[in-house]
């Protein structure tokens, strides 16, 4: 019997369809996932009913024999206090920065109408999802925990009232591939020992194929194509289906044909980095020890390593973006100064692009201004003319139409952003880009453009690219060279193919298996 059906859905938001005809049913113990590029109404398809989104829905969506589609507000919070629960995407932002593990656990609890869990119970939720310490997490505060322990929480949290359907919007695209494979693991566990009907949304074919047993593939707000999942992943039945499975990285790819490097360029040897212990304990946390690394003209190096492996943190210090304790780092064998004497020269060279695009975008700048303003700090010779002239040719460059200069970041996509800070990266003519996580927060169609738009760009202008990355296939598809860092330290180096036909370090050995299964 059917746990949760759809049938006929439609949703306006502002009075444009962006939801059309869309039906499935999720049966008990059973996970349907729905797939998609950025914009195809994965989200809204299940938020919208549950009164979750802006979005105003029609047709029909039944909960067992309750109809929601036109429920009134009080109906609908009762249903999701009782019978579903949600998991989203980015868990810090989803937990209350300002309450308790254990707080919120007891509140989610309550929501079905229990009378107030016991710490033992509690403790024995959080045992449940494999959060490590349990009894020491319900005393903390969400920035406390790592992703993987949050999201671990939070899905804690989505089962405590023991609910009958369970919604995952895009769960693990945050976490690194250990993490996602363990938290798919988590799910698929819960569905078989409580028979939790499950719909999973996720842009990670790779994933879909693993764990669910339907797939339906939306485009445009409609179905393009549905069915079994192994099925129709192998051998799509739509156009749109195979550009998405031909898109997706994978480990078992033909290799890429890279260009040749030229000589040294960067050169970061014995890098320490440190941060003071948080709360009222004395001393400090070694974030990077001893690691050393070397980036050669034109060479796209990644720097793989689980969360908390200290990849962003060596790549901020390297860069001259954060702290760095001891150690040095040359420039074409010129040692480059700590951060606050980099003068404009030396800044130029190496530019950064961020994860999140909307998040480094100024919202209330035009796009022309955003990717001008490093011109007027690190060029200031440059008269308005010349800068407006460099803005329209990185513009070019990157693939986005020069009426874009005039836009605001709320007016573009996810993957138009990114092009956006691309540019602004770019505009200064730097001859390195550090990209931390700089694909992962966009849909698979998206992130493969904007790789194709770095390899062109290495090419084009024999930048070097130091890319920070939690994905193997995706490191495997533009690296020549791979660093694997594992508790500050890089524990294993070597050329892409290598590194991942033969992994020789346990933390290595751990991404491979769990990016290639």
């Amino acid at each position: 019997m059917s746990v949760y059906t759809v049938d006929g859905l439609h949703v306006r938001i502002d009075g444009e369809l962006v939801v059309e005809d869309v039906g499935f049913a999720v049966g008990a113990g059973e996970c349907v996932a729905l797939a998609g590029a950025s914009g195809s109404g994965k989200s809204q398809s299940c938020l919208a009913p549950f009164g979750l989104s802006p979005g105003i829905p029609a047709g029909s969506a039944r909960l067992g024999k309750t109809e929601l589609i036109g429920a009134d507000p009080a109906t609908l919070r009762q249903i999701r206090g009782k019978d579903v629960g949600f998991v989203f995407q980015h868990p810090l932002t989803a937990l209350t920065p300002h309450l308790t593990i254990g707080a919120q656990l007891s509140e989610a609890w309550r929501q079905g109408g229990a009378p107030p869990p016991s710490r033992s119970d509690m403790i024995a939720a959080l045992d449940r999802v494999g959060l490590d310490e349990p009894e020491n997490r319900l005393d903390q505060f969400p920035h406390r925990l790592s992703g993987g322990q949050r999201q671990r929480a939070l899905i804690g949290m989505a089962i405590a009232h023991r609910p009958k359907l369970l919604i995952a919007d895009e769960p693990v695209s945050a976490l690194d591939a250990s993490l996602r494979a363990e938290i798919m693991a988590l799910l698929d566990t819960l569905r078989r020992e409580d028979g939790l009907a499950l719909l999973l949304v996720s842009h990670d074919l790779a994933a879909i194929g693993r764990h669910a047993d339907r797939l339906v593939m939306l485009r445009g707000g409609r179905v393009e194509e549905s069915g079994p999942a192994a099925r129709h992943l192998a051998a799509p039945t739509s156009a749109y289906g195979r550009e998405l499975v031909a898109a997706t990285p994978r480990l078992t790819d033909p290799p890429p044909d890279l260009a040749e490097t030229g000589a040294p360029l960067l050169l970061a040897e014995n890098v320490h980095v440190s941060f003071p212990r948080p709360g009222w304990r004395r001393g400090r946390i070694e974030a990077v020890s001893g690691a050393s690394l070397t980036v050669h003209e034109g060479e796209a190096l990644a720097l793989v390593g689980g969360s908390g492996s200290g990849k962003s943190t060596l790549a901020r210090a390297i860069a001259r973006l954060g702290p760095l304790d001891r150690g040095q780092v040359c420039w074409r064998e010129e040692t480059l100064p700590e951060r606050k004497r980099m003068l404009p020269r030396y800044r130029r060279l190496i530019q950064p692009v961020f994860q999140d695009p909307a998040a480094s975008l100024d919202p209330q700048w035009q796009v022309s201004d955003i990717i001008a303003e490093p011109l007027r700090h690190l060029r200031p010779g440059l008269g308005k003319g010349d800068r407006a002239e460099l803005v329209g040719a990185t513009l070019q460059e990157v693939d986005l139409p020069a009426e874009f200069a005039d836009r605001l970041p709320r007016a573009l996509s996810g993957g138009q952003s990114q092009r956006v800070a691309i540019a602004r990266a770019l505009v200064s003519e730097p001859e390195m880009l550090v990209l931390d996580e700089a694909t992962s927060a966009l849909d698979v169609l998206v992130a493969g453009r904007v790789l194709d738009l770095l390899e062109r760009l290495r090419q084009k202008r024999n930048l070097a690219l130091l890319f920070i990355t939690h994905d193997l296939a995706v490191a495997r598809r533009l690296c020549h060279r791979i660093a694997v860092m594992e508790a500050g330290e890089i524990v294993e180096e070597g050329p892409a193919q290598r590194i991942i036909a033969t992994p020789a370090h346990r933390a290595t050995q751990k991404l491979v298996t769990a990016s290639g299964v």
